[in-house]
C-alpha cells in the first residue's frame, strides 16, 4: 500500500515509519522541517517538508504521490510535559484546522483510506471540543478514528512508568496501528486491557 503519513517524525510516527516498511508499504512521510528529514529516509520513507496548514500545498503534495492511504498522527506538543497547558490551543488548532486539509487532500488524491489519531480519554476544555469536532469530521468523511490511550516507554511523557488507564505502550500502540490499516471506518481504541484484580 502506498501511505502518506503526516507526523512522521512524532513520537508515534517514527515507530510506525519503519514498521510499515517493514510490511512492504511505501511511505512518503510529511515533517515541518529539514532538519527531521534525512532522519526519515534512515527510517525508510520519502520525506516531504511542508505545512499543512497550507491547503493549496499539502493537497498538491498528497496528490503527487496517489496514496491509498493517509495516516494524520499530527499533534503539536511540548517536548517537556510541565508545558502540556501551554500548548492547548496549538494542539486544538491542528485538529481544527490540518484535519479538514488532510481531508481534502485525501479526498483529491483519490485515497480510499483515512486514519487519524485521537485520544482514548476526555480532555478539558477547549481541547475536549477540538477532539470531538475533529473525530466527528473523520467520521462523516468516511475515515478511522484511531483513539489512543496514553503513551508510556521511551520517547513519551512517561518513559519508566505507567499512567493511569486507558493507556499504551508506545510500541505496541504503532504495532496496533499498523493492523488498524484493514479495519474499516469508524472508531477503533488502542488501548490495554484493564486487568481486574
Amino acid at each position: 500500500m502506498r501511505i502518506f503519513l503526516a507526523g512522521a517524525t512524532g513520537v508515534i510516527g517514527s515507530r510506525l515509519v519503519p514498521l510499515l516498511s517493514a510490511a512492504g508499504h511505501v511511505v512518503v512521510g510529511l515533517t515541518r522541517t529539514d532538519a527531521k528529514a534525512s532522519s526519515l529516509e534512515d527510517l525508510g520513507a520519502e520525506p516531504v517538508v511542508g505545512d499543512v496548514y497550507d491547503r493549496d500545498w499539502i493537497i498538491a503534495a498528497v496528490t503527487a504521490f496517489r496514496p491509498e492511504a493517509v495516516m494524520h498522527q499530527l499533534t503539536d506538543l511540548p517536548d517537556d510535559v510541565t508545558r502540556i497547558g501551554d500548548f492547548v490551543a496549538a494542539n486544538s488548532r491542528i485538529r481544527r484546522e490540518a484535519t479538514p486539509n488532510l481531508l481534502d487532500a485525501t479526498r483529491k488524491s483519490g485515497a480510499t483510506r483515512l486514519l487519524a489519531q485521537s485520544v482514548a480519554w476526555e480532555l478539558a476544555g477547549d481541547g475536549g471540543r477540538a477532539v470531538a469536532e475533529m473525530e466527528a469530521m473523520v467520521l462523516e468523511a468516511g475515515g478511522t478514528v484511531l483513539r489512543y490511550g496514553q503513551f508510556y516507554g521511551e520517547g513519551t511523557y512517561h518513559p519508566s512508568s505507567q499512567p493511569p488507564h486507558p493507556r499504551i505502550h508506545i510500541d505496541d500502540a504503532a504495532r496496533r496501528t499498523v493492523t488498524a490499516l484493514e479495519v474499516g471506518p469508524g472508531i477503533v481504541e488502542i488501548v490495554e486491557a484493564v486487568r481486574r484484580r
